[in-house]
């Protein structure tokens, strides 16, 4: 499985799901949080105004 690069994500950065539930899907990186378990998890807010979460992992820019 190919993962992305969430090392250079930043708020307001446009990204693509690769992988996971929401593959093919794309949008506007809009909350960035570090889990207890050291995740880094996204919230990603389509053009549509739908807001989804995931890891931060399965997303490029």
């Amino acid at each position: 499985m190919k993962t992305g690069n969430s090392e250079k994500l930043t708020n307001g950065d446009l990204c693509k799901v690769i992988a996971g539930t929401h593959t093919g899907k794309s949008g506007i990186v809009s909350d960035m949080h570090t889990s207890k378990t050291g995740h880094m998890t996204i919230t990603v807010t389509q053009e549509n105004g739908v807001k989804f979460k995931t890891l931060a992992k399965n997303v490029v820019k």
